[in-house]
């Protein structure tokens, strides 16, 4: 019998040694560990205990600022990028509403705002993913970074699946009908940011992970970062309700309430037909709910990037950007 420690246990150990002697790994040991995983040195059994442990105890941004750091690492960034203004993950998928998240950045790209959003689909039933409704919608997503740039020169925006940005993270993803629990992973990806854009816009479900997102943006050194708990946790300001905007610009994080943008609650959908987004759009449906979330996540983001100074400003901004639209055109190749 092999009786030599594996090297990973050391890291498996820290996290799971008891109630009075396991600790948070440190940057470095995050990094270390994460790299490890990355290069496949590591078993099945030790990676399945590595990640359960992670979210049990819930990881810390110095564990996160470790883990995107090793990730970044394994990531080919193409040469002679257009400039990336803006970075948005979607890794939740929607349920209860359309993803009306998707005309904000389309709207945000016809405006001249280089946007790269990144995402994954599929890892639980019964949820509308981004590169599924894009693909409806006749918008390919792309297959690599090199494509995502190339697309992003000639729209201002690209989509890229988790799967081709890292089939990693992405294995790790799929695990989770396997672990029955959600990993750090989710956390991981939102945060990556592959381009390095000034500006990040990140979407959460549980409140809690708000201020973690602020802290790890400022251990990553990220310029600009705005945190909501966005319907089903995609960024995506709900308009009947206040929203909590967290934010990170220039080393310094703030928070600000913005209060719902209507006096009643509208009655959500029976079914997600995604090709309302387009009749939306077109100026064929006046969906008051679709069109309050469009403008508010929009102004949001308006906002964040320093192209408001409150929030009534953003909010006017964005419905100005809203109505004045080129509806024959959705800002992106295949519409």
């Amino acid at each position: 019998m092999n009786t030599t420690e594996h090297p990973f246990a050391q890291y498996v150990r820290i996290l799971g040694k008891g109630k009075n002697g396991s600790r948070p790994l440190t940057r470095d040991e995050a990094f270390d560990a994460f790299h490890m995983i990355l290069a496949d040195e590591v078993l099945p059994e030790q990676l399945g205990a590595f990640l359960m442990l992670m979210r049990v105890k819930e990881e810390t941004p110095e564990e996160l600022a470790g883990f995107i750091h090793a990730v970044k690492q394994t990531l080919v960034i193409p040469e002679n990028c257009p400039e990336i203004h803006l970075d948005w993950s979607s890794y939740a998928g929607k349920r209860r509403h359309l993803p009306w998240f998707i005309l904000s950045t389309l709207l945000l790209a016809q405006n001249g705002i280089n946007t790269f959003m990144h995402g994954a689909s599929g890892h639980t039933a019964g949820r509308l993913y981004t590169k599924d409704v894009l693909t409806t919608l006749g918008i390919p997503p792309c297959t690599s970074l090199q494509e995502s740039a190339d697309r992003i020169r000639e729209t201002g925006f690209a989509y890229l699946d988790l799967a081709y940005l890292s089939p990693t993270l992405h294995k790790i993803i799929e695990m989770r009908p396997i672990l029955g629990l959600r990993s750090p992973v989710h956390t991981i990806s939102r945060m990556l940011n592959p381009f390095n854009a000034q500006y990040m816009m990140q979407g959460i479900f549980h409140p809690g992970y708000r201020p973690m997102h602020q802290e790890a943006a400022l251990l990553l050194e990220q310029p600009h970062l705005a945190v909501i708990k966005g319907d089903g946790g995609e960024i995506e300001r709900d308009p009947d309700a206040p929203c909590l905007v967290q934010s990170v610009s220039n080393g310094e994080m703030s928070d600000e309430e913005w209060p719902a943008m209507f006096n009643k609650r509208h009655v959500k959908d029976t079914e997600l037909d995604v090709q309302r987004l387009r009749a939306v759009w077109l100026g064929k449906d006046g969906d008051e709910y679709g069109i309050g979330a469009v403008i508010g996540t929009t102004a949001i983001t308006l906002k964040m990037m320093g192209r408001a100074d409150n929030a009534s400003a953003a909010e006017a901004q964005a419905k100005a950007m809203w109505e004045a639209r080129d509806k024959d055109n959705f800002g992106v190749v295949g519409i």
